[in-house]
């Protein structure tokens, strides 16, 4: 910002020059030992899918609950079972023959396979595949809710860029003001109440600098945890004015809840635990249909024929035990979830309502009349500043102007960041993006 050299300022033009450069310097170096990385917000979002550890434990998982789609598969191993002659009639392992050609000794041989009945394997692949389904969906969940954290941070960090902005140019014209306005309190030629009321001003907004500097460092933590970066640098975001915002797609709220249902993980999770509970039903039902144990057996030298052979068949008799606690439990199981499904589905439409109400009303407020507005408020600022050095208007009027300029550079890129932050909002409870 170039500012008209008055006559009084000419003995300490010098000063402040320098001072203009070194402030300049400063803010351009907040973090000298870190290396800046700048990244477009696809390019922050393929980072952050290669390498976030929680997207890639989540991916385990999955992988895990698919392989256990193939274990409810398998059937259950045949039992061997044998009995030995150890020792008999003084005898240790009397095998052999006898005088008459028999064989001596004794032992047993059975092979038995357990065979479930009344469809519990194909039940059981069934638990199986839609615990997998759970599964995925939990990633897609996590997904979303780190995707929507990403790009919150990443817009954030944008607009608290901005503001830091804001305030290395406000307190360098301050500073110039200052200076100049002690060479003119040593001169005699302003009170000492103007110059500590400048500085005051010039303290206090230093002080809001620092504390957007400790915000700014917190969103830089969050971005390099979801980005997996260790390095010493500095995360600035690339990215131009927010793209005109297209409902054009959206007719209604009942079509945005249509298209919830259908993308939104979390609610799909809760439909999906309701096959789960349906499924596990049919299950505990089918457990109580017992199952079938049979397999031959050989038996020499221990029944009436020398070598018996034979079938055994096992079966328990369901008397006592019918399940019906375990079906009871899967029962009421079922009543829970769709109980719960109701409750996330009036969830899921208060808050599609509510996002979209957002997205409207931070519609309302960027107009091209504000925009334009913003832009004349910039320029008289520039007027003001002069007005103030030429003794045209008074310290207060200068710090009231000054107070109101700053409040509305910071309120216009907050409208931008409501603006973007209520698009990701919308896309986040629909459960796609919507809103490009």
């Amino acid at each position: 910002m170039f500012l008209r050299i008055l006559p009084f300022q000419r003995n300490w033009m010098v000063m402040p020059v320098i001072l203009a450069f070194t402030l300049a310097s400063t803010a351009y170096s907040q973090v000298p030992a870190q290396d800046t990385l700048r990244m477009t917000a696809p390019e922050i979002e393929k980072r952050f899918i290669d390498s976030n550890l929680l997207l890639l434990a989540a991916h385990y998982q999955v992988d895990a609950q698919k392989a256990l789609i193939d274990q409810a598969r398998l059937w259950d191993n045949p039992v061997l079972n044998t009995d030995q002659v150890i020792a008999a009639n003084g005898h240790f392992f009397p095998y052999g023959k006898n005088p008459d050609g028999s064989f001596n000794g004794q032992y047993y041989v059975q092979v038995q396979q357990l065979i479930k009945t009344a469809g519990k394997r194909g039940k059981l692949i069934n638990l199986a595949t839609t615990n997998a389904k759970l599964s995925e969906l939990s990633l897609q969940d996590v997904l979303r809710n780190l995707r929507y954290q990403l790009r919150t941070d990443f817009y954030s960090l944008r607009q608290q860029l901005a503001n830091l902005q804001i305030f290395d140019n406000q307190l360098s014209q301050l500073n110039l003001l200052l200076s100049g306005m002690g060479a003119q309190l040593k001169a005699g030629n302003i009170a000492e109440k103007e110059y500590l009321r400048l500085q005051a001003l010039v303290n206090a907004t230093q002080q809001d600098k620092a504390d957007l500097q400790k915000t700014i460092a917190d969103t830089q933590s969050d971005l390099k945890t979801l980005l997996q970066i260790k390095d010493d640098v500095f995360i600035k975001p690339v990215t131009g004015d927010i793209p005109q915002t297209d409902l054009s797609g959206i007719s209604n709220i009942d079509m945005l809840f249509e298209t919830a249902k259908k993308n939104n993980p979390n609610y799909l999770l809760q439909q999906t635990q309701t096959v789960f509970q349906e499924q596990n039903l049919s299950y505990q039902k089918a457990l109580r249909v017992p199952d079938l144990t049979f397999g031959p057996n050989f038996d020499r030298n221990s029944n009436y024929a020398p070598n018996y052979i034979g079938m055994s068949i096992s079966l328990p008799i369901p008397l006592l035990n019918k399940n019906q606690g375990n079906i009871k439990s899967a029962e009421f199981g079922i009543m829970q979830q769709k109980t719960l499904v109701s409750a996330a589905e009036t969830e899921l439409k208060n808050n599609l309502a509510t996002a979209y109400q957002k997205l409207l009303l931070s519609l309302k407020q960027i107009t091209p009349s504000q925009t334009a507005f913003y832009r004349k408020y910039s320029d008289m600022y520039d007027n003001v500043v002069k007005s103030y050095q030429a003794k045209q208007i008074s310290l207060l009027e200068f710090l009231d102007f000054f107070d109101d300029y700053t409040n509305a550079q910071i309120r216009m890129y907050q409208q931008k960041l409501n603006l973007q932050l209520a698009r990701e909002e919308l896309n986040y409870q629909t459960g796609i993006d919507i809103v490009k």
